[in-house]
């Protein structure tokens, strides 16, 4: 029986061009509503420093000088990494899923007995998990999403991390659970990430995609001593000289990781839906960084929470052209520090929504 050319699914590398095609720049008109609306709030030009430009943004985002963003969904993406056979990190690799058991844990005080489930709970986020690619069984859960091809990548100090197809598969599942989490009330959209070794393939995807030395952007991680790093240093290095791709999607799987390609669709996923997407660390800002190299109008749907205590992440953001909204030294992962930046940006976003005018309160002083 012949099959009907409308019973085929589309190729994921068609899906992808798909969802790249919506992603459209933010709305110019609105961010030019809102910065004038913002001229004439009642305070003193400017006094509300960078909130006033996370409004503006955020405007153009929503497509109103009134944007009125509530729901948050942070998306913890887990997956193993082959290199972490080489010693690259100060944990090893059962810690991982055992973070995840961690994250879907029962606790006193609600779902989840990890940073990111305490502060999610303190902050109004709700988590979903998704396996990515874990190296070990896990249990069945109504809050873990499976999309796990492969229990870890490759080594990719000595072969490409992933294959093509794996890739796209794990952009789409981050794609798709984006798209979810929005369909579930999610206008911030926070990426995650949990491996032990991730900071390796962040350091390698970024040194390619900024062509930069990989002792520039390759950090501490967990926590790794000088002898360590310097090894760590020398990985990225060699995974490096074995290739000399430059495409994006090369890139990333040569030197990529399962959970940074989920976390790239999740950022896409958020983006082709006009939703914020708020940027954690070093490990989100390497997948950010082929994002926007795919999509150069993600860069308008992306909002950094702060830098991060891993070097190489003020390299990311200043390509990037963002800035980030606070320096507390983090290096956690999981999505903590854009979980923490959600009422910097609701509060921005209520000063254009909530705030009166000069002319609408009466008051003196504004300008003409």
């Amino acid at each position: 029986m012949s099959t009907s050319p409308e019973s085929v699914a589309p190729k994921p590398s068609d899906q992808l061009s798909e969802l790249l095609a919506r992603i459209q720049p933010a709305d110019a008109g609105a961010m030019a509503r809102a910065a004038e609306r913002q001229a004439q709030l009642t305070k003193p030009a400017g006094a509300l420093g960078e909130l006033e430009v996370l409004s503006v943004r955020l405007a153009g985002v929503f497509g109103t000088e009134r944007p009125a963003p509530q729901g948050a969904a942070v998306l913890v993406a887990a997956g193993d990494h082959g290199v972490a056979a080489e010693g690259v990190s100060a944990y090893p690799p059962e810690v991982t899923p055992a973070m995840v058991a961690n994250f879907l844990a029962d606790t006193p005080a609600g779902p989840g007995g990890a940073a990111v489930n305490a502060l999610a709970r303190a902050l109004d986020a709700k988590v979903y998990v998704l396996d990515a690619g874990v190296g070990a069984e896990l249990p069945q859960h109504p809050a873990l999403f499976r999309a796990a091809v492969r229990p870890g990548t490759r080594n990719l100090r000595v072969e490409a991390a992933m294959t093509r197809e794996e890739t796209l598969h794990l952009i789409l599942a981050g794609a798709a659970l984006a798209q979810r989490a929005i369909d579930e009330g999610a206008d911030f959209v926070v990426p995650g990430e949990m491996g032990i070794g991730n900071t390796t393939p962040a350091a390698a995807l970024t040194a390619r995609l900024l062509g930069l030395d990989p002792a520039d952007v390759t950090g501490r991680g967990t926590g790794v001593d000088d002898e360590r790093l310097a090894h760590k240093v020398a990985v990225v290095r060699e995974a490096l000289a074995r290739t000399d791709v430059t495409g994006p999607l090369d890139v990333l799987t040569e030197f990529g990781g399962y959970e940074i390609a989920a976390m790239l669709g999740m950022m896409l996923g958020a983006a082709a839906r006009r939703r914020t997407v708020v940027l954690d660390g070093f490990v989100e800002g390497s997948a950010a960084l082929v994002g926007v190299a795919l999509a150069p109008a993600l860069r308008d749907y992306l909002f950094p929470a702060g830098e991060c205590a891993e070097r190489g992440h003020a390299a990311q953001l200043a390509h990037l052209g963002l800035k980030p909204m606070f320096q507390l030294g983090l290096r956690l992962g999981e999505g903590t520090g854009g979980v923490l930046a959600l009422p910097l940006l609701r509060g921005a976003a209520a000063t254009l929504r909530e705030m009166r005018t000069f002319a609408e309160a009466a008051v003196p002083g504004g300008s003409a």
